[in-house]
């Protein structure tokens, strides 16, 4: 589905949402609707991948329907099951009105084909992305983390963007959904699922952008708080840390700076506030000796 007319025409109205990108991730986002493929963002944990979709969605005034991947997701979980609750109690009340079983060939079928109906369906979200009649973002977040058998579903629906359901038939999208796969590395995707993609590496913003992320997120913060914040951000990731902080912490931590009233970030404010950025003790105890931080005083 064409969201965007044009690649300038996707840079402006992904930044009017305040989502910055760069001429290769908005000519991504063209290409991905103009050819109608999926786009798969790849890169590290917290560099605005699922942002992305949801700017997308909300820049092109698309519906979004998300995916959330995990390990032992299931075809039911991400496709459709029946509602058996809904399905047994009808049963239970066939039985009721007949004053015993439901007995015959005849009855039984109509019975079946009764529970076997659209009332009973229980879509998720890449159904539901299918029979969605206007235009529509699937976000299918963090495919990594689900097994390979995932993969086989998601290269069925996406390929032909119809599915079918044995009792109902095949249902097929009358407008295909804008579709966007996010990855953050922890297992190597499969070549078949990749080749349906068009690709992206979504890493760390050069200093430049993400002083103008900050800028745009955090309305009113000084430019050289800002920059300083960004600095400093920038020299934690060069360390070896269990959790890099990502852009949306840069963000926090600006915010936080922010609602402290501080107008620069000292080695004071910076010890006081590490755990806004830094999430585990272990780096941050790394960061405080590398940075030349004051430790947290006692007491």
């Amino acid at each position: 589905m064409a969201l965007f007319s044009s690649v300038e025409e996707a840079r402006q109205r992904l930044a009017a949402t305040g989502y910055l990108v760069d001429e290769e991730i908005a000519t991504i986002v063209f290409l991905a609707g103009a050819l109608e493929k999926p786009v798969l963002l790849e890169g590290p944990a917290g560099t605005g991948k699922t942002e992305l979709a949801k700017a997308v969605a909300q820049g092109a005034g698309a519906g979004l329907i998300r995916l959330q991947c995990y390990e032992g997701l299931d075809e039911a979980r991400a496709l459709y099951e029946w509602n058996y609750r809904k399905q047994l109690l009808r049963i239970q009340a066939a039985r009721v009105a007949q004053d015993g079983p439901v007995d015959g060939d005849g009855a039984w079928q109509s019975l079946h084909d009764d529970i076997f109906s659209e009332e009973f369906l229980l879509p998720r979200p890449l159904l539901s992305s299918i029979r969605a009649g206007g235009p529509t973002v699937l976000l299918v977040d963090e495919v990594d983390k689900a097994d390979v058998e995932v993969e086989g579903l998601l290269l069925e629906v996406l390929s032909d963007f119809q599915v079918t359901i044995p009792e109902l038939g095949t249902i097929k999208a009358t407008s295909r959904p804008f579709v966007v796969l996010t990855s953050n590395g922890t297992r190597e995707l499969s070549e078949a699922l990749k080749r349906r993609c068009l690709h992206a590496h979504v890493g760390y913003p050069s200093p430049a952008r993400e002083r103008a992320i900050v800028a745009e997120r955090v309305p009113g913060i000084a430019e050289q708080l800002a920059a300083d914040v960004v600095r400093a951000v920038r020299a934690l990731r060069t360390l070896d840390l269990r959790k890099p902080p990502s852009v949306a912490e840069t963000i926090d931590w600006a915010r936080a700076l922010r609602a402290l009233g501080a107008a620069e970030l000292s080695d004071a404010v910076a010890t006081r506030t590490l755990g806004v950025v830094l999430k585990h003790e272990h780096d941050q105890a790394k960061a405080r000796e590398h940075l030349r931080l004051d430790p947290i005083p006692e007491g």
